[in-house]
């Protein structure tokens, strides 16, 4: 997004180096690995070729500003969109490094997190977690930044798009924070009772899904991708009021790495569970 403030990196916290460096190891400990993966992802992740190298985090409790809304027209809340977007760069960003710092190749499982605190209304907590893996036979497959790709796909998926001859280049993302304009009273008598669309809603809701997909659609061309696979759009308030609402698309970015796609045949399986 070209309004969004650019993440400023390099700032992880001393314990988080310090953990990160005992977890590479070296001449009198071996290294260790610390994952969110499920047993079966942990496999099939070995599986594909790569090794867990470490759980990464990113974090950012950011004070996010105040913006006025003209109560009768549908306008995006601009300092809140870019506030939110902002905020959850950091803490990709963060992430990054940490994922940087352990020589990992990408990160999966990506989760990101939104919580509030008591500290104060304005204050929110935006987090980043998936576990770092590192590739066993030194192919690259960092993206065209020089980064660790990001990809919020399961370790099964994960598998299964390499085996079909893709490959993730990073987790991408949008969003717009919008403000629904209120009904007049004229409009709310005129339709009462009546089968009759919502229009001024419909556009509003409608035009904010749009930028957000938009956005998210801009950062994977950015990566040169040539699509989007598990897009989701996720909508909230986050307290602003019931007429300001949040739409956040995001997805993994990839890129066809084989001449020939031979996707994987499914197989039956039956659960034994009571």
């Amino acid at each position: 997004m070209s309004q969004q403030m650019p993440p400023q990196g390099n700032d992880l916290p001393v314990h988080a180096r310090e953990r990160l460096t005992s977890m590479r190891g070296d001449a009198k400990h071996h290294a260790l690995f610390t994952s969110d993966l499920s047993v079966n992802e942990f496999l099939l992740v070995r599986e594909a070729g790569f090794d867990p190298v470490g759980l990464v985090v990113g974090s950012s409790i950011y004070h996010i500003g105040y913006q006025r809304a003209n109560w009768s027209q549908n306008q995006e809340m601009e300092v809140l969109t870019q506030a939110m977007y902002h905020a959850r760069e950091l803490a990709m960003t963060r992430m990054e490094e940490e994922a940087d710092a352990l020589g990992a190749d990408g990160i999966v499982g990506v989760r990101l997190e939104v919580t509030r605190h008591e500290w104060g209304e304005a204050l929110a907590e935006f987090v980043a977690i998936g576990t770092a893996i590192r590739s066993r036979n030194g192919q690259h497959f960092r993206n065209t930044h020089g980064k660790p790709f990001t990809s919020d796909l399961s370790g099964q998926d994960f598998w299964t798009l390499l085996r079909a001859g893709y490959r993730p280049v990073g987790m991408v993302m949008g969003n717009c924070v919008y403000h629904v304009a209120h009904q007049g009273i004229g409009q709310w008598f005129s339709q009462v009772g009546r089968n009759v669309e919502m229009t001024n809603y419909t556009q509003a809701l409608y035009d904010a899904r749009e930028l957000a997909m938009e956005r998210m659609q801009s950062e994977a061309m950015s990566l040169n991708a040539q699509g989007v696979v598990g897009a989701q759009i996720i909508e909230r308030s986050h307290g602003w009021g019931s007429h300001v609402i949040e739409f956040f698309a995001v997805g993994t970015a990839v890129i066809s790495v084989a001449d020939r796609h031979e996707i994987p045949a499914p197989s039956l399986s039956l659960l034994l569970n009571d």
